[in-house]
């Protein structure tokens, strides 16, 4: 009997504000083409029952987060990382002083908006329209534009709003000077210019293997080809012989 070889790789992934776990269904598959293991985090903002991975005992251990994710994972769980990958991701989402007015007057909206469902669902609908952009809301998974929120999913969406706006930096627990995947959404209305110039310094400061990738013409959500394919080829340099 031929006994298989244990992975290479493992992955966590986690989602980001507003996010679920189906979104990964084609880096999964990816993933699984390749032998490496897979699993995905799910806060539970859309009724699905909130799910945190743990780490197997062998693999090396790559966390895949976007935009919030690695300010949502488990501390223990981002600590034990050997590789990150972050797309469209941050450190600090408001930036400090005049520049960041704007985004926390915009969260302090978004989150009186989540007190109620009729003004909730028309706000979700608009924020998930200007993740996607410039590519069509009609590309996310139907799912996440589709399902009314619940109350308890609107909890979930302003309790992270708030944390959005407490973030200073990267999460404590983020692990020091390991490789770093940054892939940056350069037409992101998201996160905005200034949040990716910090998140950069933070990474030099970490000391990280640091890698970024630049990707013209992408919105927040990454919807476009071609996203895929250098994150592979990344992970695959880690664990090549």
């Amino acid at each position: 009997m031929i006994t298989p070889e244990p992975p290479s790789l493992q992955v966590i992934a986690m989602h980001g504000w507003s996010g679920e776990a189906s979104q990964w269904e084609p880096w999964r598959q990816a993933c699984d083409q390749r032998g490496w293991t897979w699993q995905s985090g799910e806060r539970g903002y859309g009724g699905a029952a909130p799910l945190w991975p743990l780490w197997q005992p062998l693999g090396l251990r790559v966390v895949i987060a976007h935009s919030l994710g690695t300010h949502l994972l488990p501390a223990p769980v981002l600590a034990a990382a050997q590789a990150v990958v972050l797309l469209a991701s941050f450190g600090r989402f408001v930036p400090a002083g005049p520049a960041g007015r704007r985004l926390r007057q915009a969260l302090v909206a978004m989150e009186r908006q989540l007190e109620d469902p009729d003004t909730a669902d028309a706000m979700l609908r608009s924020f998930l329209a200007e993740a996607a952009a410039p590519q069509s809301v009609d590309l996310l998974p139907p799912r996440s534009t589709q399902r009314p929120l619940g109350e308890a999913g609107r909890l979930l969406l302003r309790e992270d709003l708030q944390l959005l706006g407490r973030c200073r930096g990267l999460p404590q627990a983020f692990p020091h000077g390991i490789p770093v995947l940054a892939v940056e959404a350069a037409d992101d209305h998201i996160v905005v210019p200034e949040a990716r110039a910090q998140l950069r310094r933070d990474l030099e400061a970490n000391q990280a293997q640091l890698h970024w990738l630049r990707l013209p013409g992408a919105g927040h959500c990454l919807l476009q080809p071609g996203v895929l394919a250098p994150v592979l080829a990344w992970l695959q340099n880690l664990v090549a012989p």
